[in-house]
């Protein structure tokens, strides 16, 4: 295993070995969160259709990302969005426990994290304990949860952006630490040749939002849910006072391959 965050196979994570911290640190290992997770979703009525696992080199910063579908979905008439359920847990004390319900595009499996329903806790005392009670509370909610994030993405698609637009918030974001310089390039590629098709004109928020989520992709697990949740509550605060356009959606179908990913070079840092 190299140094660099990597995208890694469920039992490696189950098999890294737990911290020995002393008694005031509540281990919460990886191999519990997965289970719980899995468990809860299944007994909540969802389908897992897939695992996304990702990891540093030593397997010490973990996350785990799940692609969800109600097992009752006739009602579910939404083509752009699955739901998606994320966590993200330490063993070497560099954050707290984090997980979320989102959303992920599936044109691409960019994600979305809204800023609501957002939770951390420290490994402490009865943390084990109250992480199960979290992560069942949002995943009860999930369906909420989901229904603000489509209205949130069809605002997106009705929102023009030109590329002058675009390179000034991406300018912005990169100011106020939202974006490292190696994202940046990918932005600006993707502005240049989308490597997926989103359904929408290039020049429209929409679009801009998922070059963003895609060049994200190379976030280390330790910062990746925060910064797509600042990201996300920083996009709907720039277009809420943008006019709306009328855009006619084509089919979103992905072509093109993913991007290189080297998470040591993510320059992203947050105190959490």
């Amino acid at each position: 295993m190299s140094k660099s965050q990597v995208q890694v196979d469920k039992n490696f994570l189950i098999n890294t070995p737990a911290p020995n911290h002393g008694a005031t640190y509540t281990v919460i290992e990886h191999k519990d969160v997965m289970r719980f997770t899995e468990d809860y979703l299944r007994n909540s009525g969802f389908y897992i259709t897939n695992e996304l696992y990702r990891a540093n080199g030593s397997g010490e910063v973990a996350q785990g990302i799940y692609h969800i579908k109600p097992m009752n979905s006739d009602d579910v008439k939404e083509l752009d969005l699955g739901m998606m359920f994320a966590w993200t847990n330490s063993y070497d004390k560099s954050l707290r426990f984090h997980c979320a319900v989102g959303a992920y595009v599936m044109a691409c499996s960019n994600g979305m994290i809204c800023g609501e329903l957002n939770y951390s806790r420290r490994h402490i005392g009865s943390a084990d304990f109250d992480i199960k009670n979290h992560i069942s509370e949002q995943i009860n909610n999930s369906r909420k949860v989901y229904s603000n994030i489509i209205t949130d993405k069809n605002s997106l698609k009705s929102t023009g952006l030109d590329k002058s637009k675009q390179g000034e918030i991406l300018g912005d974001m990169f100011i106020n630490d939202l974006i490292g310089p190696r994202q940046m390039v990918v932005v600006k590629e993707e502005m240049e040749k989308a490597s997926y098709n989103y359904g929408v004109d290039q020049e429209t928020a929409w679009a801009f939002y998922n070059h963003v989520t895609h060049a994200y992709k190379s976030t280390h697990p330790r910062q990746w849910m925060k910064t797509m949740k600042m990201f996300h509550d920083y996009m709907m605060a720039k277009i809420s006072s943008m006019p709306r356009n009328s855009i006619v959606d084509t089919p979103a179908v992905s072509v093109i391959d993913d991007i290189d990913i080297d998470f040591d070079s993510a320059p992203i840092e947050f105190d959490l």
